[in-house]
């Protein structure tokens, strides 16, 4: 899949470093905590879906790390930078051995077809 990107040639050079570098805190922390962990949940306070995934993985009793940046009403700018990086545009945000799956929803359906377990490797 190719997701479409504005090219490097369209940004001008007096902000390029600024784009490349905005907020590159926040990712790199998801993207180490991604490496370490076999599932994160990125997330949100106030947000019923982050909460729904927690319990989610709590009830099919799975083993997670959670970040969470902010509410509705602080660090949105912050989770922009995520939302960039990743191209996925909604909170949680999943990740299963460093690969971004999706949200509630799509953790949702890993978890009740098995998919989850053979992700992690597990009978």
């Amino acid at each position: 899949m190719q997701r479409t990107i504005l090219d490097e040639t369209r940004l001008h050079p007096a902000i390029r470093d600024r784009v490349a570098n905005w907020h590159a805190d926040i990712v790199h922390n998801v993207q180490a905590a991604a490496q370490s962990h076999p599932v994160l949940v990125v997330g949100m306070a106030q947000n019923p879906f982050c909460r729904r995934a927690r319990q989610a993985l709590k009830d099919a009793a799975q083993a997670h790390q959670y970040l969470e940046y902010g509410s509705y009403f602080s660090q949105w700018r912050r989770r922009t930078a995520l939302k960039m990086w990743s191209g996925w545009s909604t909170f949680p945000m999943v990740f299963v051995r460093g690969v971004l799956v999706g949200g509630y929803s799509e953790l949702r359906h890993l978890i009740d077809s098995g998919e989850l377990k053979r992700l992690l490797g597990e009978p």
